[in-house]
């Protein structure tokens, strides 16, 4: 009899491969084939390297810049948070695969009675004994149409789509503490700067002072230098903060304080990044976890319409039962003493609005996902091109702000030498290093842009995600 259930469960598993579910095709990418060039676009370096399935490791070679990301990696939790999403959806999974197959039942029970003699009507109290078993499949359905395999396919994709959306967002907590860590270090160093100024600005005050003292300057130099000196208190005080900020926005991304020896002293000190390239073609983007993640949901509101149209028709449950009964344990799995019991139910709907109105649901549901997936992909296509528009100028800016920085620093001693052989007032000396202080910031800004847009470029191309 064993053989025959399992004949029985072969054949339903069998009949259960057909669904209703829509054949799928991938929309088109609404977006050009091709990256956009122009005179913002400049030609990718000959030595770039692919960011597809670039390790974070070998952009990132900086040893503690590696350190950081390496415990982000294992403490962040908004990342453990996506990854328990993931084992979340895996477990949803099984539990919807496993209404593919039917649930069994085992049984035992037992009775014992005794009857008095004078009502068993004999010499003597009679005792009876009585044992069964049974195994049975409780409310099974058989998924002739497809339904139970629809939610299955869709319960999948859904999981697939968790654990897609887990890799974004490890990119972007790459991508996230490489930022944080180089904006720590752009303002440490802008810190260095305006202390330095504030020295500088203080010894210049001290010697015009006793100049003054001596009735060597007026006294408008001497409150004109005070104003510099007060200008970049300021700055030390402002970028104090700001450092202090970025170290608590570092810790909070990467989930535990960082020692200071792991801290970056200034941008000088960090390890040059990896250029990297888009490809020829923008076809790249679709591998995107995000985008992958937009076409698992596409997937999966698709595999709804197969449920949806599957619950149309007639549905099939089936109870069946195996068991016996005997008055002896000696005998109670005997051959011959089997007993089956079948109660199958057909359930077929005449006519009911809601199966139609659900179904009508899940089609919205689907050119819903088009639209979003569709969306995702322009979405990212425009990340890469503002961030290629981006790395094609900055080479200027960086050179045109070096030039600035060389013309002002020239203009300040200048200034100062004629000040110190008394043919110019102090006041252009005070522009003179006003214009240098704002060139070696603006050198530092520009600086950070363009390692910031590495990062860009090589996070929205869709590296980052291994280890």
């Amino acid at each position: 009899m064993i053989w025959k259930i399992s004949s029985i469960l072969a054949a339903v598993i069998f009949l259960n491969g057909c669904t209703m579910i829509p054949k799928y095709t991938r929309p088109e990418a609404p977006i050009p084939a091709h990256w956009p060039d122009g005179s913002a676009y400049r030609a990718t370096p000959r030595e770039a390297i692919a960011a597809e399935g670039l390790k974070w490791r070998e952009f990132f070679s900086d040893e503690h810049l590696q350190h950081t990301i390496e415990t982000a990696l294992k403490n962040n939790r908004d990342l453990r948070v996506a990854a328990l999403n993931v084992e979340r959806a895996r477990a949803l999974y099984r539990i919807q695969r496993a209404e593919l197959y039917p649930t069994l039942n085992a049984i035992v029970n037992g009775s014992k009675q005794r009857q008095p003699a004078d009502i068993a009507g004999s010499s003597s109290a009679k005792t009876s004994e009585q044992y069964g078993a049974g195994l049975g499949i409780s409310s099974w359905e058989i998924d002739f149409f497809g339904r139970i395999r629809s939610l299955e396919k869709s319960a999948l994709e859904t999981y697939f789509s968790t654990e897609h959306a887990r890799r974004s967002a490890q990119i972007l907590l790459v991508s996230e503490v490489a930022n944080a860590y180089l904006t720590l270090a752009a303002d440490r160093e802008n810190l260095m700067l305006a202390m330095s100024t504030m020295d500088a600005q203080q010894a210049a005050y001290n010697l015009i002072r006793r100049r003054h003292e001596v009735g060597l300057v007026p006294e408008l130099d001497l409150h004109q230098v005070q104003t510099r000196v007060d200008a970049a208190r300021v700055d030390v005080a402002k970028f104090t903060q700001l450092v202090a900020q970025d170290e608590n926005a570092l810790n909070l991304l990467v989930g535990s304080p960082l020692p200071a020896d792991q801290l970056p002293e200034s941008l000088s000190f960090i390890s040059s990044l990896a250029d990297v390239s888009p490809g020829a073609s923008s076809e790249v983007l679709l591998n995107r976890p995000d985008i992958l993640q937009a076409e698992s949901l596409l997937k999966a509101s698709n595999a709804n319409i197969g449920a949806a149209r599957a619950a149309l028709f007639p549905r099939i449950t089936l109870t069946t039962a195996l068991g016996t009964a005997s008055s002896d344990l000696t005998g109670l799995f005997q051959p011959g003493s089997l007993a089956w019991n079948y109660a199958p139910q057909l359930v077929m709907p005449i006519f009911d609005a809601r199966l139609w109105s659900a179904l009508k649901v899940t089609k919205v549901d689907r050119e819903i996902a088009v639209a979003q997936y569709e969306r995702a992909i322009q979405g990212a296509f425009r990340e890469v091109a503002d961030a290629l528009a981006q790395r094609g100028t900055i080479g200027d800016q960086i050179a045109a702000q070096q030039s600035l920085l060389d013309a002002t620093r020239e203009t300040y001693r200048l200034s100062n030498a004629r000040y110190e052989r008394g043919t110019d007032i102090y006041l252009n000396v005070l522009d003179a290093q006003r214009s240098l202080y704002a060139a070696q910031q603006g050198l530092i800004s520009i600086r950070l842009a363009k390692l910031s847009n590495q990062v860009r470029l090589y996070a929205v191309l869709g590296g980052g995600s291994d280890s």
